[in-house]
């Protein structure tokens, strides 16, 4: 058994990167890029075990990826981390960024050659490039990039982690305490990944895959009185509506459940349970925003969808356009991506009997081509 366990921090927002997708979700071939650096650590045998540091919203959705342990993380590196170390049990811990996604083995086994009777063991560059600081050349080559990963004794990172000042790495805090850091030789091939232009310096990172993703939603609504009927993000009447949670566009819902189907993230109900005040009366537009959002978030894009409305009453024919073009602002695709079609029951079963209607949708979806982004 190992006595070493890996944290891989991956909590932040990608603000910096720019783009819809978080950097931890673009996709190399068909797997996301926290995936896909989580396996490459775990090919190495060198691990007990693998925690992974990212948000709550990731974390419920990555779960459907691995059964790594996962860990919530706070508002700052620092926090994340001490999060996570509240998990480890190994007498040495390895930290390392999802960002840094292209780290090459024998780097990360210089660290394992060094790490017996050290405090911390850290990856370094030298600086090929004059530096100045305050306006005045420094001696280079007494400079060191520090990179990640780095691995520490677990007891003395805790320990150190425990003060108010905030580090930007683990050596900081180590070091803060009075232990010597032990150093190696870090690699080019580990550039952390920051903006869009770093997906060039990062040979590891293939194009997505071109696949299709294909998700089916079904929903079923009664009608209820003195309610406004809202249908595929149009207004259709004010004094029938449909008996829900959120303001009942069943048409929605289904489409809702369609796009979380092909991304592989479960249904509308996970997402907004009706036992949730958040969402009581809700639009359901609302709910369709925040879904696309997510989903691009997490790596994807609408190629297109369609959808059967199935219903006695009222009669859609003069709405079908308007709803169309309602739903591709929200999708983000051209209207000419968005088939509404509708039929009856020929007055068979609950529909017939115009107690209520049902909508069938169908979604495809795509990875997001961050390299057609760049």
């Amino acid at each position: 058994m190992s006595d070493t366990t890996l944290v891989l921090l991956g909590a932040g927002s990608s603000s910096r990167f720019e783009l819809p997708v978080k950097k931890q979700w673009i996709y190399s071939g068909d797997i996301p890029l926290w995936l896909k650096v989580a396996k490459e650590f775990e090919t190495l045998g060198l691990f007990d075990s693998i925690i992974i540091v990212s948000s709550k919203t990731d974390i419920n959705y990555m779960q459907n990826f691995a059964s790594y342990t996962f860990v919530e993380g706070g508002d700052t590196r620092q926090d994340s981390l001490t999060k996570a170390l509240q998990k480890v049990t190994t007498p040495y811990v390895m930290v390392s960024d999802i960002a840094r996604c292209c780290i090459p083995k024998d780097m990360i086994q210089r660290l394992f050659d060094a790490k017996d009777g050290s405090a911390c063991v850290v990856p370094t560059l030298k600086a090929i490039d004059t530096i100045y600081m305050d306006n005045k050349p420094i001696d280079r080559d007494s400079i060191s990039i520090i990179q990640t990963p780095q691995l520490s004794q677990t007891s003395i990172l805790k320990k150190a982690l425990l003060s108010d000042k905030v580090f930007t790495d683990d050596s900081s805090a180590v070091a803060s305490l009075g232990y010597e850091i032990t150093f190696v030789d870090g690699s080019l091939l580990a550039h952390k990944l920051t903006t869009t232009n770093d997906l060039d310096k990062l040979p590891c990172i293939t194009p997505p895959s071109n696949k299709t993703l294909i998700g089916y939603g079904i929903d079923t609504h009664p009608f209820e009185d003195n309610k406004p009927m809202y249908l595929g993000g149009i207004l259709i009447q004010e004094n029938v509506g449909f008996k829900a949670h959120s303001d009942g566009d069943v048409a929605i819902h289904a489409l809702i459940d369609a796009l979380l189907g092909a991304c592989g993230m479960g249904d509308i109900g996970e997402l907004y349970p009706d036992d949730d005040n958040t969402y009581a009366g809700i639009s359901s537009k609302k709910l369709l925003q925040d879904t696309i959002s997510r989903i691009y978030s997490f790596g994807f894009e609408v190629v297109n969808v369609d959808m059967t409305i199935v219903a006695q009453t009222p009669r859609l024919k003069d709405f079908k356009y308007m709803m169309r073009n309602e739903l591709a602002k929200i999708l983000n695709i051209a209207p000419n991506f968005v088939n509404i079609k509708a039929t009856t029951s020929e007055k068979l079963g609950f529909i017939g009997r115009k107690e209520g209607v049902t909508v069938h949708a169908v979604a495809n979806v795509k990875y997001f081509n961050w390299k057609d982004a760049q």
